[in-house]
């Protein structure tokens, strides 16, 4: 009996001495938090819940001790998985989906909207002249900076071609901080927007926009194509896709297609994404110096990308005679739809009756554009 008992107990005594509470780091324990509020933020305040939640529940898998279900664990699930973002495959596909649900008729309407959209990347290379004074590598300056495009998967895309063979464990930060601040989009940008523009250019009511062909909707995406792939041929791989996913949706021909683009394939990649990416934050890549300084410097993108918007709005103002309302430009940092809701709000609360949100969404999908574009140049210029 005695034997037995000392079986029993010796077996409890591996069985704690093997679990993850006996084992783990104290850092682990504070990823796991960071992990936990994310999924308070995706869950309870509803902010990008679509990735916000699966890359912060791959963060908290990635950092249960003992577990080895981090990206880079070889062997692994969401080490295969995660091969749709080593290899570049998840980016573009999602850029397809986008492309499917965009309307670009504000922007074809109002062809000004693509000038407001290239003014908001102005943070993008801001902040790449400051990364590179921190002691960051050119490839890694440019990965961070990207993030002041506020869009997740060319983030993702960018980092992962310009780190290939290198610091591959910042793309996990990187993308972190890119969907956190695009989550943050109703927080961040309302003060930087009311503390550029006076009461007077909030309260600009916009003209109505002209209609848009079918025809122009459609030759619209061919045009975009040919032209931004010839200049960067770099961007072709998410202009391209988020071309054709417009494509499919103008032309009419394609609802079957549309719908798996916009739903079903969407939904499978949005997934993978962020799961995949949440589980490279690992404890011992995330808690560093390093890390701090990638947030910072894309809040800091993020923010002068704002700026860089609002105050070439603020030029438009003057040039067209009081005609365009500044606030519309803040949409250029490319958040759809949320960076244009955020302009109407902010415009509703000096005129109720003031509806910016068609005039704003003209700079929001141009900053679609813009961000790949602002990417492939940087890929151009900096890929090894």
């Amino acid at each position: 009996m005695s034997e037995v008992l000392n079986i029993f107990t010796g077996s409890i005594a591996d069985l704690w001495n093997g679990s993850g509470f006996m084992n783990a780091d104290w850092r682990q324990i504070v990823m796991i938090g960071v992990a936990c509020l994310l999924l308070y933020l995706a869950i309870v305040k509803q902010f990008e819940p679509l990735l916000l939640l699966p890359i912060s529940f791959g963060m908290l898998l990635a950092n249960l001790p003992l577990a080895g279900l981090g990206s880079y664990t070889d062997g692994g699930l969401l080490f295969y998985l995660y091969k749709g973002v080593k290899l570049g495959i998840y980016p573009p596909l999602i850029f397809l989906g986008i492309g499917a649900m965009t309307d670009f008729g504000p922007l074809i309407a109002n062809p000004n909207s693509f000038l407001l959209g290239a003014a908001a990347q102005g943070g993008i290379f801001f902040t790449f002249i400051g990364a590179i004074l921190l002691g960051f590598t050119p490839q890694e300056a440019g990965s961070i900076a990207i993030i002041g495009g506020a869009d997740g998967p060319t983030a993702i895309y960018t980092a992962r071609t310009l780190l290939a063979g290198g610091n591959e464990q910042m793309i996990g930060s990187i993308a972190v901080a890119a969907y956190s601040y695009m989550a943050l989009v109703p927080l961040i940008q309302p003060p930087i927007m009311k503390a550029l523009t006076t009461k007077k250019e909030r309260a600009v009511v916009m003209e109505q926009l002209r209609p848009v062909s079918r025809t122009e909707k459609v030759i619209f995406p061919i045009i975009v194509t040919l032209v931004v792939s010839f200049l960067v041929p770099s961007a072709a791989s998410l202009v391209g896709m988020l071309m054709l996913g417009n494509l499919m949706k103008e032309s009419g021909v394609c609802e079957r297609l549309v719908k798996t683009a916009t739903n079903e394939l969407m939904n499978i990649i949005t997934i993978f994404l962020g799961v995949t990416v949440g589980a490279t934050t690992t404890y011992d890549v995330f808690l560093t110096w390093d890390t701090i300084k990638i947030v910072v410097l894309g809040l800091a993108a993020f923010c002068l990308g704002t700026a860089c918007g609002v105050l070439f709005g603020k030029i438009m103002y003057v040039a067209t005679g009081g005609k365009v309302n500044p606030l519309i430009g803040s949409a250029g940092v490319s958040a759809v739809p949320m960076a244009a809701r955020v302009s109407q709000k902010v415009g509703a609360e000096t005129d109720p009756t003031n509806f910016l949100l068609m005039h704003a969404m003209g700079p929001n999908v141009a900053g679609v554009i813009g961000s790949a574009v602002a990417a492939g140049i940087l890929i151009a210029i900096l890929h090894p």
